[in-house]
């Protein structure tokens, strides 16, 4: 969603956020989120703090430009979440980028967001990488998504399994950059040193 007014309602804003309304009232009660009221009782939001609060607490916007590139990164090391999030801003800046912990949440992630790419690990907690990628796959609005699996535990029996369930290529934990970036078709790296050395 993209807006040019200068103040939001709490339904604007919770589409943009892409959470409940209940949830955006509760974060102005708790003045986490700033809100003006106006004559008649109003909360109304200004967009520049809506973008704040998105960008402190690691919300991506729900925006209409399709024309975005899209990413959704599902780890669960918040350092290689990290990792993976800076080396793509710093190679494109018009780009969406969410991130997800689990297969769970990934899930309903690439149903919100419909990513055209998804950096996926293997071993997660509850459920694996080709799991996680058989349902995108199976998915006619997300099917055209394209899937790479970065993990520590790439071996020929784990990358045929994920082949198979419709993952397009396997990295090895630590991943070279510009391998990565050149697969991904971002251009060339400034530099094609190793971004981690995760397992």
């Amino acid at each position: 969603m993209t807006t040019n007014k200068p103040y939001l309602t709490p339904t604007e804003v919770a589409r943009m956020l892409r959470v409940a309304t209940v949830t955006v009232r509760m974060w102005a009660q708790k003045g986490m989120l700033k809100a003006e009221v106006t004559p008649g009782g109003h909360r109304r939001y200004m967009l520049q703090e809506v973008k704040r609060f998105a960008r402190s607490h690691g919300i991506t916007l729900q925006v209409a430009n399709e024309d975005q590139y899209r990413v959704l990164i599902v780890d669960d090391e918040p350092d290689w979440r990290e990792l993976l999030t800076e080396l793509l801003r710093s190679n494109s800046e018009d780009i969406v980028i969410e991130t997800a912990a689990d297969g769970f949440e990934a899930g309903r992630k690439v149903s919100a967001l419909k990513p055209h790419l998804v950096l996926l690990d293997l071993m997660m907690p509850g459920i694996d990488g080709a799991q996680v990628c058989r349902a995108i796959k199976s998915d006619p609005e997300t099917s055209s998504a394209r899937v790479f699996c970065i993990s520590g535990y790439i071996d020929s029996e784990n990358e045929t399994r994920l082949i198979e369930a419709g993952v397009e290529r396997c990295f090895a934990k630590p991943v070279d950059s510009s391998q990565l970036l050149d697969a991904i078709g971002l251009g060339e790296m400034k530099s094609s040193t190793q971004v981690a050395n995760h397992q």
